[in-house]
């Protein structure tokens, strides 16, 4: 039952821009998707040496002051220029004028995981050696996590809602999600959303070494994601944004923008579980998913697409597929699934994004991406993952999952106007 029955507002995406490890734009990200590109290899950004893990998916080949004002990228952690960079690919994708809009109507959520841990780590490393009187006067706004948002806000002049979601891996699909609802709501007919992170750093990857949750396949990092297969060892670090432009369907008619599709469903839940491991009944999952088809009016049978959370971790793989098997029934083994982490890496806060992104396009072309290294299934994951290889087939609605530590789910579902 639709909630907001009483004045409803369809939400349509426009415009869409990626920066990621396989491509710094939206049309070099699905191009790098549909040839199965894998973008890990060995870190850059630090000496990885010492670290159990010393493979990543980074941004390579990428400055920011070449994108952005130079005095502000230097004045911004590496998390806020990904963001801000990709929302002005976003919003110029969506031929969004800012002069010929009500700019009180125009807002922003944009989530990070954890912000701005490398300004965190030079600056703490600053204060033990060098005093405090050394810290940098734009620490602060640097590292918190909704100056992402803000600086989109100002670049904009968007007055509306304007705010930071932090939920771990979940951050991206829920700020989608809460800028659906804001405009459902009538708070906003134009909102920019997604998600940001560049956690490719000494302290988050010694952090994650230590849970032991990462791969440590450092001798073939090319195969080292590997999703639903039986010799997966961890996720993949990445970094990277995803931002998408949503506005009613009325005011992207109006102003003759290019449609891509529509929101027709959201749905968020907690597990109530464990602080880091998934339900293994994949009793959140399964609520955010319903959710997200029951809002739309989805009748499980019309999902033709589910990109997976899929983080190659031996937990949440087989978990998210019982989560499917349970939403969907004997439709679970109809459905495509695919996990496009298996070439971007994880991009924690980001991935809904990217993953969101690749949702849409996949609608857009009637393309569907790879898992790719997805040589022997576990037995337990044994549903249709698209191994390896692309493919082609008439896409009309599909379901994005993310799940983030502290037991947090979301699912957002696109159809094809």
């Amino acid at each position: 039952m639709d909630q907001y029955a009483s004045s409803p507002r369809r939400v349509v995406v426009t415009g869409l821009g990626a920066i990621t490890p396989i491509g710094h734009t939206v049309d070099d990200f699905w191009a790098g998707l549909m040839a199965g590109k894998c973008g890990i290899d060995r870190v850059t950004l630090f000496d990885p040496t010492d670290f159990a893990t010393q493979i990543g998916a980074e941004v390579r080949g990428w400055d920011a002051a070449q994108h952005m004002d130079p005095k502000e990228a230097r004045r911004n952690d590496r998390y806020t220029h990904l963001g801000f960079c990709a929302a002005k690919q976003a919003v110029k994708d969506a031929g969004l004028d800012m002069t010929k809009e009500d700019a009180d109507r125009v807002g922003v959520i944009v989530g990070s995981g954890i912000g701005g841990m490398s300004t965190f780590e030079t600056q703490y490393a600053t204060l033990r050696e060098r005093g405090p009187r050394k810290v940098s006067p734009f620490t602060i706004t640097s590292l918190i996590g909704n100056i992402c948002s803000g600086m989109i806000g100002i670049e904009l002049g968007a007055r509306g809602p304007n705010y930071c979601v932090v939920s771990a891996c979940a951050t991206a699909t829920h700020a989608l999600g809460d800028a659906y609802h804001a405009i459902r709501r009538g708070e906003a007919d134009v909102m920019i959303a997604g998600g940001t992170e560049a956690p490719v750093t000494p302290f988050a990857f010694a952090s994650f070494c230590s849970m032991k949750a990462m791969s440590t396949r450092n001798d073939d990092p090319q195969h080292a994601c590997r999703p639903f297969d039986v010799d997966r060892d961890g996720f993949i670090m990445g970094e990277g944004a995803g931002i998408l432009v949503l506005e009613t369907l009325e005011h992207a008619q109006a102003r003759g923008a290019r449609i891509y599709c529509e929101i027709s469903g959201y749905g968020a839940s907690c597990d109530a579980f464990h602080i880091t491991q998934p339900d293994p009944e994949g009793r959140g999952l399964m609520l955010a998913m319903r959710r997200a088809l029951d809002f739309g009016g989805i009748k499980p049978e019309e999902v033709d697409y589910i990109n997976a959370h899929g983080t190659s971790t031996p937990y949440n793989d087989k978990f998210e597929t019982a989560a499917i098997k349970k939403v969907f029934g004997d439709h679970a083994r109809k459905l495509a699934i695919s996990s496009t982490k298996s070439m971007t890496g994880h991009l924690l806060g980001a991935a809904g994004g990217i993953e969101s992104i690749a949702c849409v396009k996949t609608i857009q072309t009637g393309m569907i991406p790879p898992t790719i290294n997805l040589e022997k299934p576990d037995p337990e994951c044994d549903l249709d993952y698209v191994p390896n290889v692309a493919r082609q087939a008439k896409v009309r609605v599909v379901l994005n999952n993310n799940l983030g530590f502290g037991g947090q789910n979301a699912a957002i579902a696109f159809r094809a106007l």
